[in-house]
């Protein structure tokens, strides 16, 4: 006995920090830290950004420097202009090349410029994306943290039938040992009992894996025991216009903006290649040659350079406007599907917005169907005890009262549901 006292106490302290409180706040904190969607979409806006450099761009000078050191053995025969011939076996040389330089874009037909402006607006979308996904983690996070409270408000319901099933069965078993009840009736009270019992044990799973579907969500790296204390609070505010008015600000329609300024940007780096591109290019140059033998033994030249390119497209079989028509046409296409994701988005706030018009009108009527439920169970329970009613009208009283529960609490998670797609939908999902 000691021995078992000694294990509890020992384990006690880990089976205290196994279970912690979870508040929606917190477990939006922890998503916004651990959540990969969003750690990934971070990552690339950390890119776009690292990528966002005029020198990315072309607008900045390159320098490189080149060396090289060469030798050779060979058999030389040279005839000179003088009448003299040399002819040597084994001949050999060395040749040592050295050098830096420089060269700058002085003008390629504005490709550089057009190049930052891509960058600018590719980092300007990954930006967007960024608050996009953290909308919809904070989304998929309040969604399914409303749905424990479903669930656990599911498995209430079914406690309070579970507890008029048992009273049920007292009542019965204390019957049938005077004669006053049947043995059809005693079974059926029993399998009433046992039935209930089942769906607890079912929906207490059910909570169970609702709740480590949020911890997944939230990204914890080990999963734990969490406690959910809250209720269901809709904000029954707000307006259509409210919506409507705002639909604009959704990250993906403003994604779908920046699209099109990279595809506009595109065109001017296409349409820069027919342009005349010139360059200035510096630098400095050593060179060592020597030989044993031959009409040069020795040659040694080193200094600065400086000079210019021009290069001129003239013809190159119409690739380049080829390139521009593609890139033109996907500025249209860009253009279309910013159209396009705006109606859907507008489709989309019409009918969250109608099922959370419709939803609330049923919510009123639902909790008084709710409470009559409710004192009917009591009532028919009562009359029950005084003999008044049948095990029948017990079990159809039950199954109103749970019908009745679940309704409610499901258009209270629907309501809820409806409200967090809204305030999604035009980037004002808060907590």
């Amino acid at each position: 006995m000691k021995r078992v006292l000694i294990y509890l106490f020992l384990l006690l302290p880990f089976n205290l920090l196994a279970q912690q409180t979870l508040n929606l706040n917190n477990a939006i904190d922890t998503a916004l830290k651990n959540n990969f969607d969003i750690l990934i979409a971070k990552n690339n806006t950390e890119i776009s950004k690292i990528n966002n450099k005029f020198g990315v761009a072309g607008g900045l000078p390159t320098i490189s420097a080149t060396a090289g050191d060469n030798n050779s053995l060979y058999n030389l025969n040279q005839k000179l202009n003088t009448g003299d011939e040399i002819v040597r076996n084994n001949v050999s040389s060395n040749s040592i090349n050295a050098g830096i330089s420089a060269g700058i874009v002085l003008f390629n037909g504005f490709k550089v410029l057009a190049t930052k402006e891509k960058l600018n607006s590719i980092q300007a979308q990954s930006e967007i994306e960024f608050n996009l996904q953290v909308q919809n983690v904070i989304a998929a996070v309040m969604a399914t943290y409303y749905d424990i409270i479903r669930q656990q408000s599911y498995l209430k319901i079914i406690e309070s039938s579970m507890d008029v099933s048992s009273k049920k069965y007292d009542i019965v078993t204390e019957r049938n040992k005077v004669g006053m009840a049947n043995e059809a009736d005693l079974l059926q009270a029993q399998m009433d009992f046992n039935l209930a019992e089942q769906n607890l044990k079912s929906q207490k799973l059910i909570v169970d894996q609702t709740k480590t579907n949020l911890l997944q969500i939230i990204g914890v790296k080990q999963f734990y025991e969490i406690t959910v204390n809250d209720t269901i609070f809709i904000d029954k505010n707000i307006s259509k216009d409210s919506i409507f008015s705002f639909l604009d600000n959704n990250p993906e329609y403003l994604s779908a903006q920046q699209e099109i300024k990279i595809n506009e940007q595109i065109v001017k780096e296409l349409s820069a290649q027919r342009y005349p591109s010139l360059k200035l290019n510096t630098g400095y140059n050593y060179t060592y040659n020597s030989s044993s033998a031959g009409l040069n033994l020795l040659t040694q030249n080193y200094g600065p350079f400086v000079g210019a390119s021009l290069l001129i497209p003239i013809f190159n079989g119409n690739i380049y406007k080829t390139q521009k028509n593609v890139a033109l046409y996907n500025v249209k296409n860009s253009e279309l599907q910013k159209e396009s994701i705006f109606m859907s988005l507008k489709a989309d706030a019409s009918k969250a917005y109608q099922s959370y018009e419709s939803i609330l009108e049923q919510i009123n009527s639902q909790e008084i169907n709710y409470q009559n439920a409710a004192k009917l169970v009591n009532l028919v329970l009562q009359r029950f005890q005084l003999n008044q009613a049948t095990i029948i009208d017990i079990k159809t009283a039950q199954a109103s009262f749970e019908n009745a529960g679940y309704m409610l609490i499901n258009l209270q998670y629907a309501a809820k549901v409806s409200e967090i797609e809204l305030k999604r939908l035009v980037y004002r999902l808060s907590y």
